[in-house]
C-alpha cells in the first residue's frame, strides 16, 4: 500500500530511471524524463508567485508535456483541470468562469484568451521541461485533502461542475486498483480515454504507482477504424481500460483476439453499462484475461466498485452486476425519502468513503444538494437507480433524474436543451434518449420546434449541428434531429420529456 501518489511516482524514477513511463506513438519517455519534466514545471510555477493552492487550468492532447504538466502542477501545490483540445471555446470559457484558475498551462495552442490571468504558451512550457530547475519546495505538494485535480462534468443549467478530487479520494482509488485488480509490477496499459474524462484516471495514476508504462492513443486514430484496427497490434498491451463501447468498436475486427494480443490479459470497464453478449464475446475472443466491470461516478474518483465477469456470471445475469463495494466504501440503496431499503429493493444508490470529493469547485448550492456527512466520511447521492442484493452485489438500472451515459461520457439532457435552445431559429428543444435491446442508450433525440417552420427541413436540421459544434462537446451533439410544430406538455406546462421518451422508445 502506497502513503502519497507523488513519492511514489518519484521513488519508481529514482530507483528505475530508464524504464517506460509514457508511449505515444512513435515516442517514448522514460521515469527519469518524467521526474525531471515534472520537477522543472513545479519549479517554474513556485516561482510565479500564485495564490497558494489555487488549481491550474492544463489544457492539450493526450501527450507527455500534458501528463507531465500535472504532475508539476501537483508537485508545485496547486490542483489542475484538464481540459482537452476537441473542446468547444464556450466550454473553455465557462469552466475558466466557474474556476477562477492561477493561470493556464496551454501544452497546445489555447483558441480563447483570457487577459486577466497569465497563460503559458506551449513553446515556453517546452523550454521550461528542457532547460527549467528542478528544485522546487516539496512541502508545498499536495498532500492529504488537498485538491489533486478537478474534473469538468455536465451542468443541469447549461454550467459545468468542477468535481473536486483530493490526494486522499485518489490515494483511496490507487490502492484499491492495485491491489484488487491484482495488476503487475510494470504493466503496460493503453491510454484512450482523454484526460479531461476520469476513466483516464483508471489508467494514469496505478500504472505509474505500480512504475508502468501508458501507451496513448490519440484521437485521431481512435476516431479511424482503419488506423485503429493497424495501432493496436503494435502497442504490444497488456491491460486495457475503456468504456464498453469502445470495446464493442475493437471488437468489430476479427483479429482482435489473444492470438495476435498475446500479452493482453486484463480488461477494465467503467462509465456505461457493460452488457452480457459484450463480456461473452470478449472471453470467447480473450480465454485467459481477467475481465473487470466496474462502477463510480466521478465524484467517487473514478469506481468504487468492481467484480470479476465469468461465465458463470453471465449465465446467471441478464444485466451483470456493477460489482462489490471496494473495502473501504458503503454503497446502499435509498427510497423517495432517503430511507435504506432492504436488500434487493430498487432505490438510489448512495456513496460513502474515503474516495468521496469534497464537492464542486466554487458551488456550494450544488455541493450541498449532492453531498452530505454520514459518519466518518463524506456520502454522495449518486442519482442512479439500483439494488445491492443480500451478498452485497451491487446493480445499476437507469438513473432517477434526467441524465444519461452515451459511449462512457455522461450527458445531462438539459444542459442539451440549453445549448439547443440558444440557438438561432429554436423556439423550443427536448432532448431524449434511445435506448437498443440491451438497455444502454445508443443515440440522443432532439425535438425541436422552429421560430418558423423551415423549406428544407433537412437543411435546417444541418444548420442546428453545425451551430451546435461551436458550444457543445461533439458527444453531446444530438444524432437525430426531429422537426415539430409543438412538443407535449405536463399539466403544469413543462414539456413533457417522458411522453418524449415514449415516443422514441415504443413498448
Amino acid at each position: 500500500m502506497i502513503d502519497n501518489i507523488i513519492k511514489q511516482i518519484d521513488r519508481i524514477a529514482q530507483a528505475h530511471p530508464e524504464r517506460l513511463s509514457y508511449t505515444y506513438e512513435d515516442h517514448t519517455y522514460t521515469f527519469g524524463d518524467l521526474a525531471q519534466a515534472s520537477d522543472r514545471v513545479a519549479h517554474f510555477l513556485q516561482a510565479q508567485d500564485l495564490p497558494a493552492k489555487a488549481p491550474v487550468i492544463i489544457y492539450g492532447e493526450q501527450t507527455f508535456a500534458m501528463v507531465a504538466s500535472f504532475l508539476g502542477a501537483v508537485k508545485a501545490g496547486h490542483g489542475y483541470i484538464p481540459i482537452d483540445t476537441h473542446s468547444p471555446n464556450e466550454r473553455i470559457i465557462q469552466i475558466h468562469d466557474v474556476a477562477k484558475p492561477a493561470a493556464i498551462l496551454a501544452t497546445d495552442d489555447l483558441p480563447v484568451n483570457f487577459p486577466d490571468l497569465p497563460i503559458y504558451t506551449p513553446d515556453k512550457l517546452s523550454a521550461i521541461r528542457e532547460n527549467g530547475d528542478t528544485d522546487y519546495d516539496h512541502s508545498q505538494s499536495v498532500s492529504g485533502d488537498d485538491t489533486f485535480y478537478i474534473i469538468f462534468t455536465s451542468g443541469t443549467t447549461g454550467v459545468p461542475k468542477g468535481v473536486q478530487i483530493s490526494h486522499t479520494n485518489l490515494l483511496s482509488y490507487v490502492n484499491w486498483a492495485i491491489s484488487d485488480f491484482d495488476l503487475p509490477e510494470g504493466i503496460r496499459c493503453l491510454s484512450q480515454a482523454p484526460y479531461s474524462f476520469d476513466l483516464s484516471v483508471m489508467d494514469l495514476y496505478p500504472s505509474w504507482a505500480l512504475g508502468g508504462n501508458l501507451v496513448a492513443l490519440p484521437k485521431r486514430t481512435t476516431d479511424n477504424f482503419m488506423l485503429l484496427f493497424k495501432a493496436l497490434p503494435g502497442l504490444k498491451l497488456q491491460e486495457w481500460v475503456s468504456t464498453p463501447s469502445f470495446i464493442e468498436i475493437c471488437l468489430l475486427d476479427p483479429n482482435f483476439s489473444a492470438k495476435n494480443y498475446p500479452d493482453l490479459r486484463y480488461f477494465l470497464f467503467c462509465g456505461e453499462e457493460l452488457t452480457v453478449k459484450t463480456a461473452n464475446t470478449l472471453m470467447a475472443r480473450f480465454p485467459e484475461a481477467k475481465i473487470f466491470n466496474t462502477y463510480g461516478p466521478t465524484e467517487t474518483t473514478v469506481a468504487v466498485t468492481a467484480v470479476e465477469i465469468t461465465h458463470a456470471i453471465t449465465a446467471e445475469y441478464d444485466r451483470l452486476p456493477i460489482g462489490y463495494a471496494k473495502a473501504d466504501t458503503k454503497i446502499y440503496a435509498v427510497d423517495q425519502k432517503g430511507a435504506r431499503v432492504a436488500p434487493g429493493t430498487l432505490g438510489e444508490l448512495i456513496i460513502e468513503g474515503p474516495s468521496v470529493s469534497k464537492g464542486y469547485l466554487n458551488n456550494p448550492e450544488k455541493t450541498k444538494k449532492a453531498f452530505f456527512q454520514d459518519g466518518q466520511y463524506s456520502a454522495y447521492r449518486s442519482g442512479d437507480l439500483g439494488f445491492v442484493d443480500a451478498n452485497g452485489l451491487i446493480f445499476y438500472r437507469g438513473r432517477t433524474d434526467f441524465q444519461v451515459k452515451l459511449h462512457g461520457f455522461r450527458i445531462e439532457l438539459e444542459d442539451v436543451d440549453h445549448a439547443l435552445d440558444a440557438l438561432s431559429g429554436v423556439k423550443q428543444a427536448s432532448v431524449v434518449p434511445k435506448y437498443n435491446n440491451v438497455h444502454k442508450v445508443s443515440q440522443l433525440v432532439a425535438f425541436v420546434v422552429p421560430t418558423k417552420q423551415p423549406d428544407d427541413a433537412g437543411a435546417y436540421v444541418a444548420d442546428l449541428k453545425e451551430q451546435l459544434t461551436k458550444t457543445a462537446m461533439s458527444y453531446m451533439i444530438p444524432q437525430r434531429i426531429e422537426v415539430k410544430q409543438k412538443l407535449p406538455l405536463t399539466v403544469n406546462g413543462k414539456i413533457d420529456r417522458k411522453a418524449l421518451i415514449a415516443e422514441v422508445n415504443p413498448a
